[in-house]
């Protein structure tokens, strides 16, 4: 197997996403606007620096790969011009993008190769719970129950970037359509599954799965929810950045109609490479479920896909 490109290699996620690869024993390269830092982070490997906005430096970067994984964000910037390269190329795209307007992009996108967006805690997870479970079309309701919310840098400049593209306003998806709204966030309990138990969040934190659940499934409404802790940490600005063993906890429980699944986990940042890996792996293996452009729930079989990641999963 031709190797898999990993742009954003030096990043906290990008780091782990090639961590998984060499332990699945996939073939790496690495790759990013760095070639310094490439080297000294991943020195045993194939890396091939290249900046976004140069178009001949991506196809060297992408020539004879077997897919690529982009984990450098702002997504915005970043996802547009690595799946043109990719296309060029005719292999896969996978990213880890978190945003929602850039997945929203991507998703209307038609491609001839596969291209996977959101392929991430944020994102992917919810997708593939909410697929194992859902029969009719009623409202979905993912709820995050996180210990807290060490961002990385990264984290930070995406999420200015998404607030400063919808001129700070929140957004929500009901009546099936996104809709941009000045609401204040109200706080209310949700039951997780023990020994989380009963927790404060706050409704209507929308994340990425209020694109990638309806890209696909044909539901009116999909709300998002978030553990009060983890959103106090991600608005503090003094909040340091996560070390790499992380002792951050997770619940995600989902609930449509009177359906309900969820899965429990260490560190989102960590169980974004199985997830990411696990996505490339399955494509080019031929495993998929879909062809072009589709998000997680939409490209595999999601409850094999849950099944084979290193959590606790409680389906029906």
């Amino acid at each position: 197997m031709n190797a898999i490109v990993v742009y954003g290699a030096t990043g906290h996620t990008g780091r782990f996403v090639v961590e998984e690869l060499l332990r699945q024993n996939l073939p790496a390269a690495v790759s990013g606007r760095n070639g310094l830092a490439l080297a000294e982070q991943w020195g045993g490997l194939d890396v091939r620096p290249a900046a976004v906005d140069d178009p001949h430096a991506l196809d060297r970067a992408l020539k004879n790969a077997a897919a690529v994984v982009n984990c450098a964000g702002p997504f915005a910037t970043t996802a547009e011009p690595l799946i043109q390269a990719a296309a060029r190329q005719r292999i896969p795209y996978v990213d880890v993008a978190a945003e929602i307007e850039a997945n929203a992009a991507t998703l209307a996108r038609q491609s001839t190769t596969p291209v996977v967006p959101a392929m991430a805690f944020f994102g992917a997870l919810g997708d593939l719970l909410t697929t194992a479970i859902v029969d009719q079309p009623a409202p979905v309701h993912v709820a995050y129950g996180l210990s807290s919310w060490h961002p990385t840098p990264g984290t930070r400049v995406a999420g200015k970037v998404s607030h400063d593209r919808r001129a700070g306003r929140r957004v929500r998806y009901a009546d099936g359509r996104l809709q941009y709204h000045d609401d204040s966030p109200v706080q209310q309990n949700w039951t997780f599954p023990e020994p989380l138990g009963t927790r404060r969040v706050i409704a209507e934190f929308s994340m990425a799965d209020i694109v990638t659940i309806p890209s696909h499934l044909a539901v009116p409404e999909v709300r998002t929810y978030m553990s009060v802790e983890a959103a106090g940490d991600l608005a503090d600005a003094d909040t340091p950045p996560p070390p790499r063993d992380s002792d951050q906890t997770f619940v995600v429980d989902v609930r449509v109609g009177d359906a309900r699944a969820s899965a429990a986990g260490q560190d989102i940042y960590a169980i974004t490479a199985p997830l990411a890996v696990g996505a490339v792996r399955r494509i080019l293996a031929g495993e998929t479920r879909a062809t072009g452009v589709a998000s997680a729930g939409a490209m595999f079989d999601a409850v094999e896909f849950l099944k084979e990641l290193p959590l606790t999963v409680d389906l029906p």
